[in-house]
């Protein structure tokens, strides 16, 4: 079997991803945080306390609009600051329980609606093949 070129495949992958994203979005309740505020959430969720500087850096935003993002969260509850023990010019964000419950709950609604997707039409091969490509786009996602 021949092996697509970086150009196609970079194509085709951009296109089921982009998609697939905006599916999910379509899912969204008004409520609910935008898009940089999930993931600011997310980002915090996973690798615990940062400051907003860290945080814009990571997600590839200016520090001002990172301090916006987390003003919202904060003043929703979702989020907290508080004064760097060891540099008490710095504030430190964490996600209160509310954020991570926010964060479980709409992680296994659109877990759910991919999950529902993924048992109305694909074989045991596919789901399989599926299964084996999740690391590798998660991977290709932090690359980005």
């Amino acid at each position: 079997m021949n092996s697509p070129s970086m150009d196609d495949l970079s194509t085709a992958l951009y296109s089921a991803i982009g998609l697939t994203v905006r599916r999910l979005r379509q899912t969204a309740t008004p409520d609910e945080p935008t898009l940089p505020e999930r993931s600011a959430l997310a980002r915090l969720d996973r690798l615990g306390p940062a400051t907003a500087a860290d945080l814009a850096r990571i997600e590839q935003i200016s520090p001002q609009a990172m301090g916006i993002t987390l003003a919202a969260l904060e003043e929703r509850g979702l989020v907290e600051r508080h004064r760097d023990d060891e540099d008490r010019r710095r504030s430190v964000t964490t996600v209160t329980e509310a954020g991570r419950e926010m964060l479980r709950l709409k992680r296994g609604a659109r877990a759910r609606i991919i999950a529902d997707s993924l048992a109305g039409g694909f074989t045991a091969e596919e789901l399989a093949t599926l299964a084996a490509a999740a690391p590798l786009l998660q991977r290709l996602a932090e690359k980005i």
